[in-house]
């Protein structure tokens, strides 16, 4: 991992192209003192593998993915390019999270003086500046920077004149190409919110799978039994109840009027007694 500070400029010594890819040498008797065998290094922003050194330069292996998304693979010998070693552990942090993992190569859009400082303009594809925020940081050849301005396929950063003289940054002018790494973090944080919004269909499904495999497991197991007469009785319609015949009313008057009634028996009558004077 590196933090965008320069620690020097080196010099191509040579570029030998390789089929798709390119070996990289430079010189850079600084830098190559320190470096050994297998060892990482950002050249302009871009994390390459030192496979050679000599105590005064160092060569690296360009594959064709990295001479695709930077400008190492149009370098011409004796250009200077910004070098910077890996962050120790112990190391202070002076510009933030740089990768060495470069997302496009910009175009200097312009270039012009405000004041003491410079503001440089690139150009980069549109959907880069989703992750470019005002106030925020980007790499360009390997330097951290802080943005100014930001519009749909542009940003703007400003050059202080320490900038300027240490990095090749001094020499860029419109039309020159540049390696733009935007800030990692806002590329994790745009995953994380889409893995959040997808997350809730994605367990539903899960869900219906396992429902829809249980139900087929169960209904392909044999029933014992019991279960199976009981399932039958269940599933057996209910017998219609018996129905009473239902007596109309003028049947039933007419069956009333037709019986005879019961005769009364009659009355007897009691003799009439005399009345005593």
């Amino acid at each position: 991992m590196f933090t965008g500070i320069v620690e020097q400029m080196g010099s191509v010594v040579r570029l030998m192209r390789r089929g798709g890819g390119a070996r990289l040498e430079i010189r850079a008797p600084e830098a190559a003192s320190e470096v050994s065998l297998g060892d990482s290094i950002a050249v302009n922003g871009s994390c390459v593998t030192v496979v050679e050194t000599n105590g005064h330069a160092f060569a690296c292996d360009l594959v064709p993915e990295t001479v695709a998304r930077t400008n190492l693979g149009i370098l011409q010998v004796g250009e200077e390019v910004n070098l910077e070693l890996p962050m120790r552990a112990s190391d202070r942090f002076g510009g933030h999270i740089v990768q060495g993992h470069v997302d496009c190569v910009g175009t200097v859009r312009s270039r012009r003086r405000a004041g003491a400082q410079e503001m440089l303009e690139v150009n980069v594809p549109f959907e880069l500046t989703r992750y470019i925020a005002l106030q925020g940081s980007v790499a360009i050849d390997g330097v951290s920077l802080t943005v100014v301005g930001v519009d749909k396929d542009r940003f703007r950063v400003a050059l202080i004149p320490h900038t300027v003289a240490v990095t090749t940054l001094g020499q860029k002018g419109q039309g020159s190409s540049v390696n733009v790494e935007v800030d990692v973090l806002s590329k994790y944080v745009e995953r994380h919110m889409q893995a959040r919004q997808s997350r809730p269909g994605v367990l539903l499904e899960d869900r219906i799978d396992k429902q829809a495999e249980r139900a087929g497991a169960e209904a392909e197991q044999p029933s014992p039994p019991k279960a199976k007469a009981a399932v039958k009785k269940a599933s057996a319609k209910p017998a219609a109840p018996k129905k009473r015949p239902v007596r109309s009313a003028v049947r039933a008057t007419s069956a009333r009027a037709a019986s005879p009634k019961p005769k009364r028996p009659a009355r007897r009558l009691k003799p009439a007694t005399k009345r005593r004077r």
